[in-house]
């Protein structure tokens, strides 16, 4: 394979204007509905440029034109390691932490903090916020963080804190820092469909939802509206996950917990989002409280990484190993 092929990530055709077929009448219905960058239509299905009312025939001509030009259908798998040397491991600042994971937060899919009220799931984003700007050779990205709230959590006090820890000027981490506050499920989905522009112009290499199913949960009620609160939310996650492959960036979700009521005498939890989200989050962290102000966070779920447990603790400095606090 030539050396510019394996260029994974940099696209032939830097507008959407490039792109074959596309002209202003085109152009202007994909930026309406959100397609604004060639990554964003190259992860899109057809159905939902038709939606945009563009032809079918277009629509597959413009997807093809802009999936070749950064991507490829079929490769042998010692292609595949090539490609997947861009993947990168985006440190926690949490040694123990990073053990855990395999090195950090991989970019190129979905991380998942899950747990109960209290057990540090959006310290841990807040901290992420702060080494995602570390150089390199100390574990972060170089890059930017799209921060989606959803419950009023982030807090820009916490951050100033944290970033004095790893030696950056608080100021300039923040102007790194793109916020966005979502006060409804439909507003969430809105915000990330219409992020892959926002993602290009600042350099986000990482991108955050805390939390990922609260209003889901809040405006989804009853067991008939299920079906469609799961069809909904599988949606948003493959939005997400299609933008971290498309920025090659690091995408982390924050998840709640319910109690199991048929067992007894226990005090099991289990996230909410059932399959949908199991099956979408390809690393799921569990967070529970310890003795002695100790987290314990468990990597219950990794496509190739063991089930595993490691001891954090939340400090003043931020969230630290327990052999660091």
């Amino acid at each position: 394979m030539a050396e510019d092929q394996i260029e994974y990530y940099k696209a032939k055709y830097q507008t959407i204007e490039d792109l074959p077929g596309v002209g202003p009448a085109t152009a202007a219905k994909l930026r309406e509905n959100g397609f604004k960058t060639v990554e964003a239509v190259a992860t899109a299905t057809v159905s939902e440029l038709v939606v945009s009312g563009i032809g079918e025939a277009t629509a597959e001509k413009i997807i093809e034109a802009a999936r070749k030009s950064i991507a490829f259908t079929f490769v042998r798998g010692d292609e595949l390691v090539k490609l997947r040397s861009n993947i990168r491991h985006l440190t926690t600042g949490c040694p123990s932490l990073d053990q855990l994971l395999g090195g950090g937060i991989e970019t190129q899919s979905i991380t998942e903090f899950y747990g109960e009220f209290g057990t540090g799931k959006s310290q841990i984003c807040q901290q992420l916020c702060v080494t995602v700007q570390l150089p390199y050779d100390q574990g972060g990205l170089e890059g930017g963080a799209l921060y989606i709230d959803t419950e009023n959590t982030f807090r820009p006090e916490r951050v100033i804190r944290i970033s004095s820890r790893f030696n950056l000027d608080p100021q300039d981490v923040l102007k790194k820092i793109i916020f966005a506050e979502a006060y409804t499920s439909n507003h969430q989905m809105v915000l990330l469909e219409n992020a892959d522009e926002i993602i290009k112009e600042y350099n986000i290499r990482l991108i955050i939802i805390d939390s990922v199913t609260s209003h889901f949960r809040s405006e989804y009620v009853g067991r008939e509206m299920l079906a469609s609160r799961q069809q909904t939310l599988n949606k948003h996650l493959h939005k997400l996950i299609r933008l971290s492959r498309a920025f090659n960036a690091a995408a982390v979700i924050t998840n709640q917990v319910m109690a199991q009521p048929d067992v007894f005498f226990s005090k099991m939890v289990q996230p909410v989002g059932g399959h949908i989200i199991g099956h979408t989050s390809h690393s799921r962290i569990f967070l529970r409280k310890g003795r002695d102000n100790v987290r314990i966070a468990k990597l219950t779920v990794s496509p190739y990484l063991p089930e595993g447990e490691a001891p954090i603790k939340i400090t003043e400095r931020g969230v630290e190993g327990e052999e660091y606090a």
